[in-house]
């Protein structure tokens, strides 16, 4: 077993670091410069609400952009899909044997199948009639924005069922009950705590500590290398502080919200895919040499048509939470969310020549953009600057991770 220096740790992990490191200085910027208001926990709550449907795409995006390819459409068939649940749920009469369509989960279910076939048709179009990607979701963007119009005859349809509404609106229940850290007084606003949140916290950082212990006494066994002790006591520290103050400032307010829920069971799910299952490692596989994977005996064309059935999915998900926000689907939902989307994966790492690419970076990456998002609208920045400000930072994050793979080879 050979432990690498903490120099050598750090530059053979200076994208992970330096994208945490990013989000913590840029989250720390808009604190000064918002007076304090970014931390305050009904904004951060905002910030999860407002970013949540991008956390989603951008899970389905990185295996995408993964395997070699990209997807325009997203933007638009979410839109269509959040349309879809709106026309189900609420704009059409259906009769009586029908009624059942129109309830909340059943109409939800039916958008899921429909956003992955929508996905599984163009990955069919991509993988075995060997149609670009850019091409094909080109026109899948053109197609679904023009649907969403035509289903919701230009209008806005709303609202939703509150049973709907939850999901994106909604709170988990305090199971365990308020927490008052300060009691009420002359000039004292109470201080209570949703306990449950707090619970879940502290759950949700030991069982985050107990995998990082596991995982560096496997790699230890196996002979690889790992970082030294103190750089892996404090990344961990780091990690558990912002998970605990998040959870506390969550507490605070309302709690943890059920998107929320939705997100991190995804975040687990896409992490143990892409770590620990032989189909996230042929992803990986597909996108970095496409000829060696198909002479190892991998099916590219499936794998492919995968891809982008599981993004489709995803994409109708992100709709419904987007729809769900609103409380209505707009014709012009969903528009330009796909540009954030793949902002935010190669924000996070991964390559545009396919092949690299993580998880967590992705997530990062999208709280970055979102962060940036809501601390300049606080500032009042115009939404022209606001859009260049962007930019460069997407230019900036590919320049630095081409600059150093330069270095690397």
């Amino acid at each position: 077993m050979h432990q690498l220096t903490v120099w050598g740790a750090l530059k053979a992990n200076m994208r992970d670091y330096g994208l945490l490191a990013a989000l913590i200085l840029i989250m720390l910027t808009f604190q000064y410069f918002t007076d304090g208001v970014l931390f305050k926990p009904v904004n951060l709550t905002n910030i999860i609400l407002q970013n949540s449907y991008i956390i989603v795409m951008a899970l389905g995006m990185l295996l995408v952009i993964v395997a070699g390819h990209i997807d325009l459409s997203v933007g638009s068939v979410s839109g269509f899909v959040g349309a879809l649940a709106a026309m189900l749920m609420v704009g059409w009469n259906f009769p009586p044997e029908l009624a059942f369509l129109a309830n909340p989960f059943v109409a939800g279910a039916i958008c899921i199948v429909a956003g992955a076939a929508i996905g599984a048709a163009q990955g069919y179009l991509i993988a075995y009639y060997q149609i670009p990607a850019f091409i094909v979701t080109l026109a899948g963007m053109l197609i679904f924005k023009g649907l969403s119009l035509a289903i919701l005859a230009g209008k806005s349809v709303g609202p939703f069922p509150a049973e709907f509404q939850l999901l994106s609106a909604g709170f988990i229940p305090d199971l365990i009950g308020p927490w008052t850290l300060i009691e009420k007084a002359e000039g004292v606003q109470p201080l209570v705590l949703h306990s449950t949140t707090l619970a879940l916290g502290i759950v949700g950082v030991v069982i985050m500590v107990v995998m990082s212990v596991l995982g560096r006494r496997r790699r230890m066994a196996r002979g690889y290398e790992t970082e030294p002790f103190a750089l892996f006591i404090a990344k961990n520290l780091i990690i558990a502080g912002l998970v605990l103050f998040f959870s506390y400032m969550l507490a605070s307010y309302r709690g943890l919200p059920n998107v929320l829920v939705v997100m991190a069971v995804l975040i687990a799910v896409f992490v143990f895919v892409t770590k620990r299952m032989t189909f996230g490692r042929r992803i990986y596989a597909l996108g970095g040499n496409l000829k060696a994977a198909s002479l190892s005996g991998i099916k590219t064309e499936r794998m492919t048509f995968y891809v982008f059935a599981i993004m489709g999915a995803l994409a109708a998900l992100a709709g419904m939470i987007y729809a769900a926000r609103l409380n209505s689907a707009t014709p012009k939902a969903g528009q330009g969310l796909e540009l954030d989307v793949i902002a935010a994966v190669f924000i996070g790492g991964a390559s545009a020549l396919g092949g690299v690419g993580a998880v967590a970076g992705a997530v990062i990456g999208a709280f970055i953009m979102g962060v940036m998002n809501n601390g300049m609208s606080i500032m009042g920045v115009n939404i022209d600057w606001q859009q260049m400000i962007k930019g460069v930072v997407l230019l900036a994050a590919v320049f630095f991770d081409l600059y150093n793979k330069k270095r690397a080879g």
